[in-house]
């Protein structure tokens, strides 16, 4: 079967149960925009610092790795599946990074090789999910686990130095055109990320698995090659905001990431991506990890406790659930 008519037949499958109209998602992403907007205003106006430039840039900058990773795990929901392993990843990244450069390999080395591992660990998750048939929750928090523990093991639960001076500092501190290169680097995703999502062949099937995985196959399409690549490309984007991370931080720590992979589905969910597949947005992941950055920096200049923040996060992640399951069937009703 030719390539087109498979893609003709997976859009006639997929469009009427889980495609949003238009009309609907440009309704649903412009109400998330007003919600951004009307905390961004109000953390204007409650503290003097927020709107310094220092402290905007100082947001997007910490964002970066949040929405890198999330623009992978958008591909991931909407195909129907999850990971849970991408804040142990990011912190076996960042331990990899440091050791290798104290080993003194050359920063051209390390780059190449962490992104490798990225697709070695992506390539792991999608082969026993979709070769072997294991649940991805179930595959993904026992890779969640296991590299967890190999970050402490490597480092025995010390931080490893980063020589500051190392051209590698440059992925998390570096400037380029006014701006710092890791926001530079998250563009890129997005765009990447959009295009591939919206424009191919393969973000078509990976929207249509996420509805209707079975019609999809019937289609004539390896949905498993599919789902393999889907976690690959979230590895490996972990791994580059792994190594960001270790960059902007100078330092490799095994407690890198914990509680990351929360941030990145709440942001993900938050944007308007169905839970339970069919339905992604890159637009949308993106104003989702806008205003979780917005609010953790916001809590911060109003001196409130960290650990209050995790009780916000979490209670924004399971509001976020329920808001998205409620939200997406009234806009697919109104696209009907």
């Amino acid at each position: 079967m030719r390539s087109d008519a498979r893609i003709a037949d997976v859009r006639g499958i997929r469009r009427p149960t889980w495609r949003l109209g238009a009309s609907a998602r440009w309704l649903f992403q412009s109400s998330l925009l007003v919600i951004f907007i009307a905390i961004f205003l109000a953390l204007a106006v409650t503290t003097p610092f927020f709107l310094a430039p220092g402290n905007l840039i100082n947001i997007a900058r910490q964002a970066a790795p949040t929405l890198i990773v999330a623009v992978g795990m958008t591909l991931v929901i909407t195909s129907g599946g999850i990971d849970l392993s991408v804040g142990s990843l990011l912190a076996v990244t960042s331990v990899l990074s440091a050791m290798s450069l104290q080993a003194r390999w050359a920063p051209l080395v390390v780059v190449p090789a962490m992104l490798a591992l990225g697709v070695a660990a992506g390539w792991i998750n999608g082969y026993v999910t979709s070769y072997q048939g294991i649940p991805a929750f179930i595959v993904t928090l026992a890779t969640l686990s296991g590299l967890r523990g190999l970050a402490l093991v490597l480092t025995g639960g010390y931080s490893i130095p980063i020589d500051p001076f190392s051209p590698f500092i440059a992925l998390g501190r570096g400037w380029a055109a006014g701006l710092p290169v890791p926001i530079w680097l998250s563009l890129a995703v997005v765009v990447g990320g959009s295009i591939l999502l919206n424009r191919t062949p393969f973000g078509l099937h990976v929207s249509g698995m996420g509805s209707n995985e079975e019609a999809v196959r019937r289609a004539g399409v390896d949905t498993r090659q599919v789902k393999l690549g889907v976690y690959v490309l979230s590895g490996v984007l972990t791994a580059l905001a792994g190594m960001v991370t270790a960059a902007r931080l100078a330092s490799g720590s095994s407690y890198s990431g914990i509680g990351f992979e929360l941030d990145v589905i709440a942001a993900v969910i938050l944007g308007g991506t169905n839970l339970f597949g069919g339905e992604g947005t890159i637009a949308g992941t993106i104003l989702g990890t806008l205003i979780l950055a917005v609010i953790s920096n916001g809590l911060i200049l109003l001196h409130v406790s960290p650990f209050y923040e995790q009780i916000i996060k979490g209670a924004i992640l399971l509001t976020a659930i329920w808001a998205n399951r409620r939200l997406l069937e009234r806009m697919m009703t109104l696209s009907k």
